[in-house]
Parts: structure tokens; C-alpha cells; sequence
């Protein structure tokens, strides 16, 4: 059989499209990092799943990870070399953070600069333990790329499966209004995604604010805002200690993020000093119903697997609440209608080993084919299955009788 007559390419005609070397491609065999398809004989057959796999493999090398780490990732990404678009989507978002990254660190160079221009050529130590402490200090790229993969095996279940079209960002986007000339403050930002999927619907009147614990993190926010950036600012920034002013923003925003901070009361407590009399606070989390059917059913096979991270616990639908009321007296609840009907197996395996708990440490070898033998069991039994989705936000207003209690 002809190699063209399956859409397989040789060594030679891979190395020639691509600009790889045939020592490459044969190495990387060897190693066992891009394994042919086929072999016709001794002639290597690569097909264009194989193809995919070599793209991504050269882009890890680009943002700087070893051969090493590269196999790993390869092993352990379970994105379907044919959804490309996927793959593609994921790591642009992988080098826009190191763009972000890279942006951060000539800044810092730059402040250095600036030092070495005052003082002359006497070195300032301090300043250059500060740089390396600013090199060092934002997340390694190999977990970052890691995190990048798990969180797009997250979204394809969710894009996929979800009863609600409308979009989680949308409508919580929707529920902020569009009153003019409004002061607004997003604490944990993340990448600004509420505002780029959004970014039609910015009223052109309204001043905000965007922080971030992380200033690559913030970088990378300015990046995914493109054009739009400019319509905010920039502010690395800790909730549990929000450098404004009393009474000055109309609204804040804590979405999905307040689990996180270590003092939970005593962020509230900021966000209620920095707001205007009858400003209102947007904090969203999800209940401890969220997905508790993912965790039942990997808990019926094996007691020992997590999946759920029981961070979000600390600030959730339940509880959420009696948290606020230590600074605030008008609060409502407001729940995101949503759930999931699951019908295939491998983006259901995919989500549970993106999460950070151990599943993804379990789920392997022979493990992972006796699970989804299991799945596949459940699927055909019941049709398809079905996920709860319960998230919403606390609505808070600061009024004239929280004084008191804010005292």
C-alpha cells in the first residue's frame, strides 16, 4: 500500500514541510516522545494526528520546557490530537502568559535601570534580589501549561454538556447593570475574562479597576483585554488588604475567588469599607451540591479517589451568607440555573483528572481502562448522566445600619 493513499508522510517529507531535521524526527522516535503511526517495512508513516502532536511538541520547546517534560505532558494531556481547535486555543493562552511573564520581568529590568541611572554605578543589592525575587516568584511554566491543559479539559465539559447556553460570564455580567458613570473594582481578576466576554457591553462611563495577587497574572489580563485595556487599570493587589480609599468604588466584584483568600472575613470587612454608601458587592461561589454527582460516581469505584476540591467550601451558596453578615445587613442570593447531561465517557475522564485532587494520580493504566469500562456501564444503563450545576452570587448592599456592625 502507498503512504499518500492513507495520508501518511515519510521521515523525509515530514522533515521537509516542516523544517525539522530527519535526526529530530528519528530521535524523538528513539525516545519515544513522537512515534510513527505506521512503519511500512522500515520506513516510518506518520499520520495527521502525529503531525498535531509534533506542533505541539515544538511549541513546548519554544516556552522553554525539556524533552523530558514535553514526554510528560504528551502522556499525560488527554486533548484528542484531532480536536485541534482545542489544542490550538490552549496553547495560544500558554503563550500569552509567557508573553505576560516576559513583560513583567523588563519591567523590572527597566526599574533597575532607572536605579543604575541615579546612583550612578555603585550597585544597589537590594534592587537586584528584588529582580530575581521577580523572576522567581510568578509559576513555573511547566505547571502553568499544566494548568492551561486540565482547564480547557474543563470548559469542553462545560461548553459540551451544559443545559444553559447563556454562558456563566454573561449572565453574571448582565446582573451588574448598566447604570452610568459608576466606579467599579474586580478583586482577583484572574485573566479578565468577565470583561473580554463581555467587552461589547462595557457601559463607556464606567471607571475599573482590575487586581490581582498575581502581577503576571495582571499582565496577562491586559493582554487578553487587547484594545480594550485601555479602558482599565491595573493593580496588584491583596483583597484581605485593598489599597483605596474609604467609600470609593459603587461596585466590587469577588467572583469565584473568595475561598481563596486565607482571612475570608476580613476581605468582606475591606470590601465594605472601600464601597459608597448603597454600593454593592458581587460575590460568587458555587454550592456544595456542584458536581457531587461526579464525585459519587468516582467514590462507587474507588472510596479512595477525590476529585472536588474542597477549597470552595470555605466560601459556598450554603454558608456564603452568614459570612457577609458580619459586615453587611441586605444580602440576596442569586443562583445560576444549569446542569449537565453526559452521555460520552472521555470528556467526562478528561474533567475528572484536570482537577487538582488525586484522580489524575489514580486514574491510570489499568485503573483508568477498569474505570471507563465502568462509565461506559453507567451511560448505558441510564441513557446519560446527569450533573448538578449550582452556582449563583451573593448580592450585598452597604447600608446606613451596617455602621454599626462594621464598627
Amino acid at each position: 500500500m502507498k503512504p499518500e493513499e492513507h495520508h501518511y508522510v515519510t521521515t523525509g517529507q515530514l522533515a521537509q514541510r516542516t523544517g525539522m531535521t530527519l535526526r529530530t524526527l528519528r530521535y524523538y522516535d528513539k525516545i519515544g516522545l513522537l512515534k510513527p503511526s505506521q512503519y511500512d517495512h522500515s520506513v516510518r508513516l506518520y499520520s495527521k494526528e502525529d503531525v498535531a502532536r509534533l506542533q505541539k511538541i515544538q511549541m513546548l520547546k519554544f516556552i522553554g520546557l525539556s524533552l523530558d517534560e514535553i514526554r510528560q505532558f504528551i502522556q499525560d494531556d488527554s486533548t484528542p490530537e484531532q480536536d485541534l481547535g482545542s489544542s490550538l486555543k490552549m496553547q495560544k493562552e500558554i503563550i500569552q502568559y509567557k508573553i505576560a511573564q516576559m513583560q513583567y520581568v523588563s519591567k523590572a529590568i527597566e526599574e533597575a535601570l532607572g536605579m543604575v541611572d541615579e546612583q550612578g554605578q555603585e550597585v544597589d543589592w537590594e534592587g537586584l534580589v528584588d529582580m530575581m525575587q521577580t523572576i522567581h516568584k510568578e509559576k513555573d511554566w511547566s505547571e502553568q501549561y499544566h494548568n492551561a491543559v486540565r482547564l480547557q479539559a474543563r470548559i469542553r465539559l462545560y461548553d459540551q454538556f451544559s443545559w444553559n447556553k447563556i454562558g456563566w460570564h454573561p449572565w453574571f455580567f448582565e446582573h451588574l447593570g448598566s447604570l452610568p458613570h459608576l466606579k467599579v473594582l474586580e478583586l482577583g481578576c484572574g485573566d479578565a475574562a468577565l470583561w473580554r466576554r463581555n467587552a461589547n457591553l462595557i457601559p463607556e462611563t464606567w471607571s475599573i479597576t482590575l487586581t490581582d495577587l498575581s502581577a503576571g497574572m495582571l499582565e496577562q489580563a491586559r493582554m487578553s483585554l487587547g484594545a480594550n485595556s485601555e479602558r482599565f487599570k491595573f493593580l496588584v493587589a491583596d483583597a484581605q488588604a485593598i489599597p483605596f480609599h474609604d467609600n470609593e468604588f459603587d461596585i466590587v466584584i469577588a467572583n469565584h475567588m473568595l475561598y481563596h483568600v486565607l482571612d475570608i472575613n476580613r476581605a468582606v470587612s475591606e470590601m465594605h469599607r472601600v464601597l459608597k454608601p448603597d454600593g454593592c458587592v458581587y460575590a460568587s461561589t458555587m454550592s456544595t451540591s456542584h458536581l457531587q454527582e461526579i464525585e459519587q460516581l468516582t467514590q462507587a469505584f474507588d472510596p479512595h479517589i477525590q476529585v472536588l476540591d474542597p477549597v470552595m467550601e470555605r466560601f459556598q451558596l450554603d454558608n456564603g451568607r452568614e459570612i457577609l453578615q458580619a459586615s453587611f445587613t441586605e444580602i440576596e442570593q442569586i443562583r445560576y440555573e444549569d446542569y449537565m447531561l453526559i452521555d460520552e465517557v472521555q470528556p467526562l475522564i478528561q474533567y475528572m483528572t484536570s482537577t487538582p485532587m488525586n484522580a489524575r494520580k489514580i486514574l491510570v493504566g489499568e485503573k483508568l481502562d477498569q474505570f471507563t469500562t465502568y462509565l461506559r456501564g453507567k451511560i448505558a444503563e441510564q441513557g446519560s448522566l446527569y450533573i448538578t450545576k449550582d452556582s449563583g452570587f451573593f448580592l450585598a448592599r452597604k447600608m446606613q445600619e451596617d455602621k454599626e456592625k462594621y464598627l
